[in-house]
């Protein structure tokens, strides 16, 4: 089972290291792994995907809390959340009917081609885990030269029944999204 952890630790140097080195010293995997700065500069956010049972979830969930500058740890895969992974990749494309295809791939999967070269582009998707593992299968066929991606981040939903009109928002259920 897959569990997104959300962890408000504070912003001090080595704890990062810190956090994943009890992690990793008594054996659980960390499958994705993101931080970045919050609202308040005094504090950072690690978001965790870690795959596991309910047993599992529970001995990272106390390990975490135990750390001083862990301020709070949240099972944020228990409510209603978004979840995003931002990925650029490089992909061979010959100017000519290959680029044109790629650039309608790309239009269909709500990327953005950042840098173009002579005969490669840059691309830029982000969405759900599923959208980015997609769009990758289909430029497989085309020659990826190179590949990055970013750890998942997630929020939770707001708790009202308001949702956003855009039409992105709307099609999240589509399989591209």
């Amino acid at each position: 089972m897959r569990h997104v952890l959300s962890a408000l630790v504070q912003n001090v140097p080595g704890v990062l290291s810190h956090i994943s080195g009890m992690l990793a010293s008594r054996g659980y995997n960390i499958d994705s792994l993101a931080v970045g700065a919050t609202e308040n500069p005094e504090l950072s956010r690690m978001t965790f995907v870690v795959v596991g049972d309910d047993y599992v979830l529970s001995q990272v969930r106390k390990q975490l809390e135990k750390i001083v500058t862990v301020v709070q740890v949240d099972d944020i895969s228990s409510q209603n959340y978004v979840e995003r992974d931002l990925m650029l990749l490089k992909v061979k494309a010959l100017p000519g009917g290959p680029r044109s295809e790629i650039r309608e791939l790309v239009e269909i999967f709500r990327g953005r081609i950042v840098d173009v070269g002579p005969e490669e582009v840059m691309i830029e998707i982000s969405g759900r885990e599923s959208k980015v593992e997609a769009f990758i299968e289909r430029m497989r066929p085309y020659g990826i030269l190179e590949l990055v991606r970013t750890g998942r981040i997630a929020m939770v939903r707001s708790t009202s029944d308001y949702r956003p009109s855009d039409s992105s928002e709307n099609l999240e259920t589509n399989a591209t999204e």
